[in-house]
């Protein structure tokens, strides 16, 4: 089975972004086609970019780049879990995806996004325009959060939005994995 990474990009302290990759994490594993990791950046916690060479040599001196290709290296396709900050995508995905260059080739990519009445979009379309300079397949099929907090338990503090993001859900799961065994043919 494909590897699905499924990566939640808040870092910062009270995120709600966990929640949400959960609730994610959850409907990507009933769909049963994929082998479904959890990524969290916040644990991955890489600084600020600081590899002395171009990442398209793939000569890492620091661990935690080794690391962190390891971890991209081994997936076969990513969604996002992303919050919007400041009409743009957080800082925490735009320096991972820098980190690494040939790792994320011809991969698809799918997004769970949240946040108030843009439900995140904007941090997606500014993503998009970084990683298909790495080769990336952002796919159109999409899970977008509107006003995420009502689906927030807040003595829980589980997520449980509504018949028409899970719905998406499985038709973005669906597209991944089409996309995945379409750009495998590339990957070897």
């Amino acid at each position: 089975m494909p590897v699905l990474q499924v990566v939640t990009v808040a870092t910062r302290q009270n995120r709600a972004g966990p929640a949400v990759a959960e609730w994610f994490l959850q409907r990507a594993r009933l769909h049963g086609k994929f082998t479904v990791d959890a990524v969290d950046l916040a644990v991955v916690n890489l600084p600020m970019f600081d590899e002395p060479r171009h990442p398209r040599f793939g000569q890492y001196e620091h661990e935690h780049t080794k690391r962190w290709s390891a971890i991209v290296a081994r997936a076969d396709a990513f969604v996002f879990v992303t919050p919007e900050y400041n009409y743009g995508a957080p800082p925490s995905i735009v320096n991972a995806i820098d980190y690494l260059n040939k790792e994320w080739a011809y991969k698809p990519l799918g997004f769970v996004s949240y946040g108030g009445v843009s439900g995140g979009t904007r941090s997606v379309q500014m993503i998009k325009q970084l990683v298909t300079s790495l080769r990336m397949m952002p796919i159109p099929e999409a899970v977008s959060i509107p006003f995420f907090t009502q689906y927030i338990d807040m003595e829980t503090g589980a997520f449980a939005p509504g018949e028409t993001q899970a719905t998406a859900a499985t038709t973005m799961l669906d597209e991944l994995l089409r996309w995945s065994g379409a750009l495998s043919v590339l990957r070897r």
